[in-house]
């Protein structure tokens, strides 16, 4: 396995946090690192980067251990760092990644996911979009989900991208729901993007009966990895899809498909998007058809969403998020993050960006919020504000620095997610 470098890198890095002291507003637990840039320091530090980067055996984990990791940036130094550690990142893992991808399977553990790739038209600059395509089946024989599974490897074309169509690892009523499916899906997203095959902003999920199932469950729990999404003739099982807000979301099903009341599930489920969507405009953007007249099998006129979706691409850094994090979810989400050691089910997070001002607008369930920045959200060279309600949690400056780069990378390993920046706040147990 290649990812023991990211849990060692990423326990060393919060060690390195530095406490600050009480903040004029804020409640105690506010943690910043804020030091203003000093830009010979600045180019100092990125010097010191590249240079440790070109020596022989140079690790992610080695640079952060570097007193020079902890020196502010620049923007202009942050921007360059950020492609310098990624550029490293992948040089590293690459040939691992495209071993992975020749193998066609992914092992955790004990369990084997083997998965069918198709590639169809010419690859795009910013590389081919991802299209992973859940089968159906689920608590079945194994001879069941295998012809599932040959089924939809030849479900869907598309003008452009990679077409994958992963083999769940068990056989259970829950094939794509289970824990080792989110850690398995961010491996395969990781080596196609690491390979310079896929494009990250352009990765979608989608599935049939079983496989719809999964994509109800699949797509608000990684809601931050997807473009868009695709539900067709599945049950939610009574998922919440409040953090889709911003994950385009194709719900279809068959009006005379009556098993397990999917058909009029959907149709509920469909109205309660619309309603996200009317309260909130700028995200729940849905695509919701029920097919009269279609029963379980909508006569591939389902394959309709493929279009919607492939005009949709996901944007890293919104300025909302809606997250609910699981035990099966990662500890990050967008620019949110929970400590490594918190416990991750039964809350809820709904955070706003507005110029230099946070608004956690509901944090339940939460002690301490991890908040990311960088330039694209903020300007990390003013001060920034975060407010719960009328407390305000943090009102001061923030640093950008290679090691808070280096410890978003080790988290994710996605190119759109390393923030140089980094505050924790903890939350009041009331308001």
């Amino acid at each position: 396995m290649r990812r023991p470098l990211f849990l060692c890198l990423f326990v060393a890095c919060v060690a390195g946090l530095l406490v600050a002291g009480p903040i004029p507003g804020a409640i105690p637990g506010a943690i910043s690192t804020a030091r203003a840039a000093d830009a010979a320091a600045s180019a100092g530090a990125l010097e010191s980067l590249r240079a440790a980067l070109g020596a022989p055996g140079a690790t992610s984990e080695s640079v952060a251990q570097e007193a020079w990791a902890d020196v502010p940036l620049t923007k202009a130094d942050a921007l360059a760092a950020r492609d310098l550690l990624w550029e490293a990142h992948r040089a590293a893992h690459r040939a691992a990644c495209q071993a992975e991808i020749e193998a066609r399977e992914l092992r955790d553990g004990d369990l084997v996911m083997p998965f069918f790739l198709k590639t169809f038209g010419a690859k795009p600059a910013s590389g081919y979009s991802l299209w992973i395509s859940l089968h159906g089946g689920g608590g079945a024989p194994a001879r069941v989900n295998d012809q599932q599974w040959e089924n939809q490897k030849k479900l869907y074309k598309l003008e452009e991208g990679i077409y994958v169509a992963p083999r769940a690892p068990t056989n259970t009523w829950n094939l794509w729901h289970e824990a080792h499916i989110d850690r398995l899906f961010h491996r395969l997203i990781e080596d196609l993007v690491i390979t310079g095959e896929v494009d990250p902003n352009r990765v979608y999920v989608l599935g049939y009966s079983a496989g719809g199932d999964g994509v109800y469950q699949l797509a608000p729990r990684m809601a931050d990895h997807w473009a868009a999404a695709a539900m067709m003739a599945g049950h939610p099982n009574g998922v919440s899809l409040e953090p889709v807000r911003n994950v385009p979301f194709a719900l279809q099903v068959g009006a005379l498909d009556t098993a397990y009341d999917r058909a009029k599930i959907g149709a509920d489920y469909g109205r309660a998007l619309e309603a996200f969507h009317a309260a909130d405009p700028r995200g729940y953007e849905t695509f919701v058809k029920i097919h009269e007249g279609k029963g379980h099998w909508m006569d591939r006129d389902d394959a309709a969403a493929l279009p919607w979706m492939a005009k949709h691409a996901r944007n890293p850094v919104p300025d909302r998020v809606v997250w609910q994090p699981s035990g099966a979810s990662r500890a990050s989400f967008s620019w949110l993050a929970l400590r490594a050691d918190a416990p991750r089910a039964g809350g809820i997070i709904d955070a706003r960006v507005d110029g230099q001002v946070i608004d956690i607008l509901r944090a339940e369930g939460i002690e301490t919020l991890l908040i990311r920045l960088d330039d694209r959200l903020i300007d990390c060279d003013l001060p920034v504000q975060v407010r719960f309600g009328d407390r305000v949690l943090y009102d001061g400056p923030v640093t950008r620095s290679i090691k808070s780069l280096a410890r978003t990378l080790a988290d994710r390993g996605d190119p759109e997610l390393l923030f140089p920046c980094e505050i924790a706040v903890a939350i009041p147990a009331s308001r």
